[in-house]
């Protein structure tokens, strides 16, 4: 299965974005990643690469390429303080154009997945873009708060999401919180939006992350066939 990193460009910035590619010719479905918190290490490389083993090309667009040195090595959660809605967008997007550009991608069978911050993207994106068939967040945080000024937050632009959604939530996460959950749910439900909402036993925020110290062992176990089962059923069926 062969990855590679490549650069991209946004409004003129550069963009690092890594890729991972499943053996064969294709047309393969793709899957763009959002990124958590951490940034592009480990972690995210190695869920693009498991994506490529299930038969996805799947990329990782770095949503931190304009921060200085000193913005990336403050605290973690200071890294949010910097983000912009817009930026994200179009960053994403560009993700997006590099797929689509690609004859090796069947531009019909695009989803966007995300972690922790990347949760949040995952929401927004399958908000304003209709390119994607199915997106899966994984315990998105603060989908009912902006980055930067945008004019609407991700939950109050819910009436345009466009695809099906799977949302995977820690039991004892605090932000998204099971009353987030509740709230999530209802406006969905309210608005016809079809999706699946799943909470995870004992798990915490970043429960899927086996480098951190919240690592869910059981809550991942479970969480990535469901997800993988729900894009093959709308990105391969």
């Amino acid at each position: 299965m062969p990855s590679f990193m490549d650069k991209l460009t946004v409004n003129g910035n550069e963009m690092d974005m890594y890729a991972a590619v499943p053996e064969g010719s294709g047309p393969f479905p793709a899957v763009v990643i959002a990124f958590h918190v951490g940034g592009m290490d480990e972690f995210d490389k190695v869920m693009a690469d498991r994506f490529a083993e299930e038969g996805y090309v799947a990329v990782v667009p770095d949503l931190f390429h304009r921060y200085t040195d000193e913005q990336l090595n403050g605290g973690r959660l200071e890294r949010l303080n910097y983000l912009n809605d817009a930026d994200v967008i179009a960053d994403m997007n560009a993700a997006v154009d590099f797929l689509t550009g690609n004859s090796a991608i069947d531009n019909d069978r695009i989803g966007v997945t995300g972690f922790c911050m990347g949760g949040r993207v995952a929401w927004l994106m399958a908000a304003v873009n209709p390119i994607f068939k199915a997106t899966v967040p994984f315990y998105g945080g603060t989908i009912m708060g902006k980055w930067g000024d945008p004019e609407k937050t991700p939950f109050e632009l819910s009436g345009d999401i466009s695809c099906p959604m799977l949302f995977h939530f820690g039991e004892i996460d605090r932000n998204p919180s099971q009353e987030d959950m509740a709230k999530l749910d209802a406006e969905l439900t309210r608005l016809g939006k079809e999706h699946t909402f799943h909470t995870y036993a004992g798990a915490d925020h970043a429960f899927m992350d086996w480098t951190g110290a919240r690592h869910n062992a059981e809550g991942a176990a479970v969480a990535w066939p469901r997800t993988i089962e729900f894009f093959d059923k709308y990105l391969k069926a």
